[in-house]
Order: C-alpha cells, then structure tokens, then sequence
C-alpha cells in the first residue's frame, strides 16, 4: 500500500466492532443456520402447492422444482463463499437474507400471474413436455433468485464462525447440524401445520418473516442499519394483515370456496345450474352437481352401467353393495342411491377435506357412509361388493399404486360373483401406447372380459371388467325393464359403445409404472390441440390476427 497504513473510517471501524461481537456469540450463528435451512425446505414446499393447481403435483413437476432449487442453493454456494473470502462482512449476508425475505413474501402475490403468463406463452410456443418446461420456467422465474441468497449462507457462517483450523470441523459440523436439523422442521411445519391451516400465501409470509426478524435483530445488535431490517419486516407485516384473498383461477367467476388441503388445492364454483370442485385449475373439473337432480352428461352417467351389468335393476337396489375408490364431492354415489336405492353405498376418499365438502357443497346424501383412507389401503380390510368404482385417477396425478396388475387382482378378490369394476380413465389420447392403453392391457390381464366407452364430448374413457361373460346380457335385461326417460336412453348410448377389450403387451406393475411420463404425453397433446389455431397464426407471422384472436 505504498508504505501507508490503511486507514479504516470511524464509522465502519464501529460497524465491524459491533459485527464481530455480534458474531462472537455461536448461537446467532447457528441461529441463522437453522433458519434459513428450515426456509429453504418451506420454499420448496410451498414451491410445490403453488404449481400444483396449475401443473399437478405429480412427479414430474416434483423433479422440477426439486432439481431447480437444488442448483439455485449449489449456485449461492460459491457466490456466497467467494463474497466471504473477499469481504467478510455479515452486514452483506443479513442484507441478502432481507432481500430473500422480500422476494418469497412476493411470490404468493405474483406468482399466479408469472405462472399463468408463461403457461400460456410457452403453449403457444413449445410442441412437447410443456408441463416439464412450463414448471421449470416457473420455477426459475419465480424461486431461484431468493434460494441462490439462501444459499450463500453456509459458506458464510463458516467463514464467520470458524476462529481456527483447530476447530473448524467441530463448527461446520454443527452449522451443517443445525441447518439440517431446521431443514427437518421446514418440511414437517408446512405439510402439517401452516399450509392445511392458513394456506400457501401466509406459509411463504410466515417464513418470510422469519428471515427478516432474523437479520433485524443482528441489525439492532450492531446498531447499524436498523431500518433496513425494520422496513423488511414492517413491509412484511403489512402484507400479512392485509385483507387479501388469494385465489390462483384468479380469471374465473362463481368461486364460492377457494382453500387446501395436505394432498389438494381445491376450488368450488356454484351457479344456477350446478356445483363443481376443481383441484387442477387448468384441467378441468373433477366433480360437479347437478341442481336438477338429473343425469349429469358426464362419465358418471357412463359408469351407471356397471350396476346394470352386475344385474342390478333401477329402482331396485336392496342388498346391493357398492364401493368408490376415490369418492371426490359424490356425485356417482348420490346418483347410485337415487337410481338403485336400498344399495349400501360406501366411498373411500383420502382427503379428508374433500369430504367434508361433499357434504357442506354438493348434498351428498346421509346414507352414504364416508371413508377417510387411501383406496388401496382400504382395499386390505374391505369386504365384497357388487360393484367397486376406481376413481382416483386426476389430471396427470394417477397414483401409479392404482393402476397396476396387482392393485387389479386385488380389487378382483373383493367383488362378488357376476360383480363388475369401473374405472374412470380421464386421459384419452389418440396416439398409440397412451396411457389409457396400458390401462387396458393391465386390467385384461386380470379380468377376462374387459369393455370401454368413450365419453362425448370429454376425454374421459370408462371401462367395465368382469369375470362374468355374462355382464352384457345382464345389462340388457335391465335397459329392456327400464321405463322410458333419460338414463334408459344414456344406457342404449353406452351399450352402443362399448368397445372389447384384449390382452395386450403394455403391463403396469408395482415395479414399474411410468404413469407421469404416459400422462405428460396426452397432456402435451391435449395442450396443442387447444392452441393449434393460435400456433398456425404464430407461424404465419400474422400478428393482427392474432391480436383479434386474444
């Protein structure tokens, strides 16, 4: 330095007097450790209820978000541990861990018009695996700014914490303890406590704040920059208080309820005409009532057919006993004791939430008795019945444990002789090897007579299996004993389409079931054949078309 000692300005001699006595004590190390490791994993959690309304929550988009935060903490990682070497201020990584706590308080309010806008340019725009690129454009857009800050605080705190080379493996191994350990809490905290209590947005504000009180009291230790810590958290405050309902189908009218669960995002809508439970606010409708009391002109009108063909008339249900597996808000079992009534009708529903909403929403009837269990697991201790109603198959969320040959075989040990399973396949796809193709091959493989039905105007497929060869001739007693009127007609509909179904060479087994990649494919198609018109106009280059068009 030319001879010249370096002279440090008053001012920063005290901030970095206060720093360092702040930093003596290891607890507001270890402090900072458990935090900010207990943020990271509450992030990657809300991450994952943020998207599923749009995306699904199946393993794919799980894989997104989890391989994306991983590179954000592996890039903040070596940011933070070079800006350590270089300037080992604290003040700097308790700035960054405000900033971090500003931008995640953000998400739940921004993030739904980020994830709309993105899904909607890249579907104009990209042909395959939309749901792979569209979460992770997401995910980059909207968490790995504040996760690379997060993940500059390890290197950090070592650089802070470690007094010698004596010591430095007992201290990192307690920083790496105590962010583990905070880790563990931030996984179990918003599963089961903040996100089923008080939603994604106030997860995201809760553990924002944590951060920002985090970095205020060592501001206030150090008497330097207080009301940068404070702005943070007044901000944060105010956000927390404000009257602000989150709704993520913020495009969409008529929503009565709008909450979660620990499996779903769930969504009510009412009108005249009827009330309908979305889970995936992109796909559709998972469950909906119809006021009038009528046929609903959905799958479950189809699926009406599968009593029939166990030899169950209308009107006559008594000693009759029917299983859903996946009872979603009732509508097929209010519709099996209003057409077969004395029947015993049992659904099996693993949300418990869902539940409750089929009785507070959609009137589903006092006598149908509700289960709270997974399907399968139910499947274990259940009796036999005449019908068993598969029904848990959502978007791209098929829980692959439901759609194997031994989750089939065991359905097949709980029904009674001539008894029939239907299964509502959602995902009809036109291309070979879809999805709904391996379904059918594995139920042939257990059942052996096996029918389809493709629903009108929806993608969904219903299947009947038996082991009765005479299910058809059941059916047809039945439609013939019917009085004229609407479900005598929506049988002869469904007796018109039934298709054969045989063996075949695409087997699903619990060992392997790629259900997410099968459905991501019918979802790319179902995708551009929605935006086939706008992707025309693209190509073009016809831009006032397109404006016309939007």
């Amino acid at each position: 330095m030319d001879g010249q000692a370096h002279v440090i300005p008053a001012a920063q001699e005290k901030a970095n007097s206060g720093a360092k006595r702040a930093m003596h004590h290891k607890w507001f190390l270890y402090a900072t450790a458990f935090f900010s490791g207990m943020s990271v994993m509450a992030v990657e959690l809300g991450a994952s209820r943020l998207l599923a309304p749009y995306f699904s929550s199946s393993q794919i988009v799980w894989t997104v978000i989890i391989g994306t935060i991983m590179i954000a903490l592996a890039v903040g990682n070596v940011i933070g541990g070079r800006m350590a070497d270089k300037r080992p201020d604290p003040s700097r990584l308790y700035t960054r861990l405000i900033i971090a706590a500003i931008w995640i308080a953000a998400i739940p309010f921004a993030g739904k018009y980020v994830i709309a806008g993105v899904s909607f340019l890249l579907a104009l725009f990209v042909t395959k695996q939309f749901l792979v690129w569209a979460s992770l454009v997401s995910c980059l857009a909207l968490f790995v700014f504040p996760l690379v800050l997060l993940g500059t605080v390890s290197p950090a705190l070592t650089k802070f914490a470690v007094g010698s080379l004596e010591e430095n493996g007992k201290v990192v191994g307690e920083l790496e303890a105590l962010n583990t350990i905070g880790s563990i809490i931030g996984t179990f905290l918003p599963t089961f406590v903040t996100i089923p209590t008080v939603g994604t947005a106030m997860t995201f504000l809760i553990f924002a704040a944590v951060l920002a009180v985090l970095s205020l009291i060592y501001f206030i230790s150090i008497r330097r920059h207080i009301v940068r810590g404070a702005a943070a958290v007044g901000l944060i405050a105010v956000l927390m208080a404000m009257p602000y309902k989150v709704t993520f189908a913020f495009w969409e009218e008529d929503i009565v309820y709008e909450g979660e669960s620990i499996y779903n995002y769930l969504q009510v809508k009412e009108d005249a005409q009827q009330v309908i439970l979305s889970t995936n606010v992109l796909a559709g409708v998972q469950s909906i009532w119809v006021k009038s009391g009528g046929l609903t002109d959905m799958y479950y009108d189809y699926a009406l057919a599968g009593p029939m063909m166990a030899g169950m008339n209308a009107g006559q249900g008594g000693g009759r006993d029917v299983l859903l597996l996946g009872l979603g808000t009732g509508t097929y079992a209010k519709q099996c004791v209003t057409y077969f009534p004395g029947a015993s009708v049992v659904g099996v529903e693993i949300d418990s939430k869902i539940a409750t909403l089929a009785r507070q929403y959609f009137d589903l009837p006092q006598q149908v008795e509700v289960v709270v269990d997974d399907g399968r697991a139910y499947l274990g201790h259940a009796g036999l019945y005449d019908v068993i109603l598969v029904d848990a198959y959502q978007d791209i969320t098929i829980p692959f444990q439901m759609s194997s040959v031994e989750f089939f075989m065991q359905v097949r040990s709980h029904l009674k002789p001539g008894g029939v399973m239907v299964v509502n396949m959602n995902m009809r796809s036109s291309r070979e090897g879809a999805i709904n193709d391996y379904l059918c091959d594995t139920i042939a493989q257990v059942f052996d007579y096996v029918y389809t039905c493709v629903v009108t105007n929806a993608t969904n497929t219903v299947l009947f299996a038996c082991q009765d060869g005479g299910m058809l001739e059941r059916m047809d007693a039945a439609v013939n004993a019917m009085a004229e009127g609407e479900l005598k007609v929506m049988m002869g509909r469904v007796r018109a389409g039934l298709e054969r179904q045989d063996k075949g060479p695409l087997v699903l087994t619990d060992d392997k079931a790629p259900v997410e990649l099968l459905g991501m494919r019918v979802i790319d198609d179902i995708i551009m054949e929605s935006v086939a018109d706008l992707q025309d106009i693209i190509r073009s280059g016809n831009w006032k078309d397109l404006l016309g068009l939007l």
